[in-house]
């Protein structure tokens, strides 16, 4: 049984341990981050033109690259074919803001190259986004009209699967945030961005964040699994 004298069991063994490594995944690349924002690139490039120069490898043209408020809100938005860089990449020359540049500027390319897996996951995001909402009060309404066993188990499943969507979704991502990652390391090695020793300090920033998003769907599927665990094997007759 899933809860055991009133504890859900189901939260604690699948769920609670992910969002455990969520919140490591998080320090971890603000703590790798910050310290490698205080090793400074010998040849004093800045995020912005290190951005513009994996572009310009890549015979990318018509993206702009402008500074966003913030610490760590860097993103390429396709749908103004922008790169926003934030505060502490525009302008620094560290390797942790080289490799955060060059990260964003490896989405652009994807896109610019028609990616597959992006492609395939800003299609998807209108869909993952409204399933998100729904899953919870479809399980809910279910659940409530339970003694019209038939009708509510179906509004159940449909919102398991709705919520499945989202492990769909991060699903997708992965692929996305590792290719932007190689791209990035690949275009600093090949443009002389970094020297050899420094360029640890840029891959060392791009694997911490690559995890979160591995913390990110190993949670995803957890909720999954609770979800089904919890309410897909329900009867009336339990």
């Amino acid at each position: 049984m899933p809860y055991y004298y009133g504890f859900d069991w189901t939260y604690v063994i699948l769920v609670l341990p992910c969002i455990i490594l969520s919140l490591l995944a998080s320090a971890s690349v603000k703590n790798t981050f910050n310290k490698y924002s205080r090793q400074f690139s010998s040849r004093n490039i800045t995020g912005a033109e290190a951005a513009q120069r994996v572009l310009q490898a890549n015979g990318v043209t018509g993206v702009r690259i402008e500074r966003v408020s913030g610490s760590l809100t860097d993103h390429y938005d396709p749908t103004t074919n922008v790169i926003r860089l934030s505060d502490s990449v525009y302008g620094s020359t560290s390797t942790a803001a080289i490799g955060v540049a060059c990260h964003e500027a490896g989405h652009a390319v994807q896109y610019a190259k028609n990616y597959a897996p992006i492609k395939l996951r800003a299609a998807i995001i209108p869909i993952t986004n409204i399933g998100s909402k729904l899953a919870m009060p479809l399980i809910l309404l279910g659940l409530i009209l339970e003694y019209f066993s038939n009708l509510s188990f179906t509004f159940v499943y449909l919102g398991i699967a709705c919520f499945g969507l989202s492990l769909v979704f991060q699903l997708v991502t992965l692929p996305v945030e590792f290719n932007a990652s190689r791209r990035a390391m690949n275009a600093i090695e090949s443009c002389e961005l970094l020297t050899d020793s420094e360029q640890r300090g840029a891959r060392k920033t791009l694997t911490a964040a690559a995890m979160t998003y591995v913390a990110a769907t190993a949670t995803a599927l957890a909720q999954l699994l609770r979800l089904i665990l919890l309410f897909g094997g329900r009867r009336r007759d339990d």
